[in-house]
C-alpha cells in the first residue's frame, strides 16, 4: 500500500523536527511524516552538538546564518521556557591573546554590531572579572550566548509534533525518490512507499547524496570533519565559569579550539577539525573505504586541502597529539595541564564543499520541484532550527 502524507520530512534532527513542528501548528495543518534511518531521533549532528545557543555575532550581515541565528535563538529561548527545558543564557568571551589578533576580533565585533547583538570590547582587567583563569590582552563579550540541551529540545519537539497528529517513523532508510508530476513518491528500505506532495530534505551528513537521488544536482558535496572534545575533570571546572572562546581565523569556518561549559555542569574542550574517513565516523578507526575515497577523489576537497594544508596538517597533529591539543587550550587557559583533560565523545559536521575548493559558509537550501533540500545547515543550525523550519513550513503551505 502507498501512504500518502502532504509532506515528508527525511531526517530526523533538529532541523527535521523543526520543520515538521510548524507544519503540524497553526490553522493550515498539514499531515507530515518524518523520516529517520536510526533507530532513534537526533542521533548525529544534533545529537553531538556542544549544545550552545549562539548569538550570531560571526556570521555577514543579511546572511541566512545571520538573520535565522538571531530569530530563530530568540524562538528557541520561548519554546524552552514555555517547556521548561533547561536553558542559562551565560554569555561568552571571544579573546584576542596578542596584537595581531586585535583587527579580526575588531572585525567580529563590528559584525556582530551590525546584526543586532548585544556585544562589546573588555579589557583584561574586565577579562580576569569575567573569567579569572583566562589569557588575553583583550576580549569581546557576548553576555546574550547561551547553554541548552539539544537532545532534550529535540525530544519535546517530537512530542509536540505526534501529539498533533505527526507521524515519525525510525528505522526507515530513504532507498528511491521518484518525483511523479503534482507528487513524490518515496521508498524507504523496509519496503513502504509513501506519495507526498512535498518533500524536506533535512539529511545532514548525506543532504547531498538524498537532493541527488531526487533528481537535484546541488553545486557542492558534503565532506565531513570530525570534532575530537575533551572533558575537564570535575577537579578543575573552576578554570572556566561559563565559555572561552578565540578568535577565529576569518578564512576558516570552524571557532577554533574552545572552552564551552555544558548545561550538565560539566566543561567541554575542543574541537578540533580533521577529515573523517567516513561520514559518521565518530572515532579515528571508523572507516567507509567508498565515502572516504569519495571524498578524497573530489576535485573541490583537493583544491581546499592544497589551499589548507598547513591548516589542516596542524588540526591532524591535534588529533594524534594530546599535547598539541593541550597547548593550544592552554593558549586559552595557561593553567590547564594534560591531567585535567579526559577524552569526550566527537562530532562530525556536515561541511558543504563547493566544487572550487571553498567551502559554502552559509546555509544552502535548494528546491527541486515539489522536493526542498536543505543542503548545507552546519553549526548555527541547532540554535536557529525553529526559524528555519518556520520558513520552510511557511514556503510549503504558501
Amino acid at each position: 500500500m502507498i501512504e500518502k502524507t502532504d509532506a515528508l520530512i527525511i531526517g530526523g534532527g533538529i532541523v527535521g523536527l523543526a520543520t515538521a513542528y510548524h507544519l503540524t501548528r497553526g490553522r493550515a495543518k498539514r499531515s507530515v511524516t518524518i523520516l529517520e534511518k536510526e533507530t532513534r531521533l537526533a542521533a548525529h549532528q544534533t545529537g553531538n552538538n556542544s549544545g550552545v545557543l549562539h548569538s550570531g555575532i560571526y556570521y555577514k550581515p543579511g546572511s541566512l546564518k545571520s538573520i535565522n541565528c538571531r530569530l530563530g535563538k530568540r524562538a528557541m529561548q520561548r519554546f524552552c521556557a514555555k517547556e521548561g527545558i533547561d536553558y542559562d543564557i551565560c554569555g561568552k568571551v571571544i579573546v584576542a591573546l596578542d596584537e595581531s589578533e586585535l583587527p579580526a576580533m575588531h572585525r567580529i565585533l563590528k559584525r556582530g554590531k551590525a546584526n543586532g547583538v548585544k556585544c562589546r570590547l573588555i579589557d583584561r582587567h574586565e577579562l580576569a572579572e569575567l573569567e579569572p583563569h583566562a589569557a588575553g590582552i583583550a576580549a569581546i563579550h557576548v553576555p546574550e550566548a547561551g547553554i541548552v540541551d539539544y537532545r532534550q529540545v529535540c525530544s519535546r519537539l517530537a512530542e509536540k509534533i505526534s501529539q498533533a497528529g505527526g507521524q515519525i517513523l525510525t528505522g526507515e532508510k530513504v532507498n528511491f525518490i521518484t518525483p511523479a508530476g503534482t507528487s513524490v513518491s518515496v521508498q524507504t528500505s523496509s519496503g513502504k512507499d509513501f506519495s507526498a506532495t512535498h518533500v524536506v530534505n533535512c539529511a545532514g551528513l548525506y543532504s547531498d547524496r538524498i537532493a541527488n537521488k531526487g533528481g537535484d544536482k546541488p553545486p557542492l558535496k558534503i565532506v565531513p570533519f570530525r570534532g575530537e572534545y575533551y572533558r575537564l575533570r570535575e577537579s578543575a571546572h573552576n578554570l572556566v565559569k561559563n565559555l572561552i572562546y578565540p578568535v577565529p581565523d576569518p578564512n576558516f569556518p570552524f571557532l577554533g579550539v574552545h572552552f564551552t561549559r555544558m548545561i550538565d555542569g560539566g566543561v567541554e574542550c575542543g574541537p578540533n577539525a580533521v577529515l573523517a574517513f567516513a561520514r559518521e565516523g565518530y572515532s579515528k578507526l571508523k572507516i567507509n573505504p567508498a565515502e572516504l575515497i569519495e571524498s578524497l577523489t573530489y576535485p573541490g576537497f583537493l583544491r581546499l586541502a592544497v589551499k589548507y594544508w598547513r591548516t589542516g596538517f596542524a588540526e591532524m597533529w591535534r588529533s594524534v597529539s594530546k599535547r598539541a591539543f593541550v597547548k593550544a587550550l592552554s593558549r586559552l587557559v595557561p593553567e590547564i595541564s594534560a591531567d585535567h583533560l579526559v577524552p569526550a565523545a566527537a562530532g562530525v559536521r556536515a561541511q558543504a564543499v563547493g566544487h572550487d575548493g571553498s567551502m559554502v559558509d552559509d546555509f544552502f537550501l535548494s528546491r527541486n520541484g515539489h522536493i526542498l533540500n536543505v543542503c548545507n545547515a552546519p553549526s548555527p543550525a541547532a540554535t536557529a532550527a525553529l526559524n528555519i523550519g518556520k520558513i520552510i513550513g511557511e514556503d510549503l503551505v504558501n
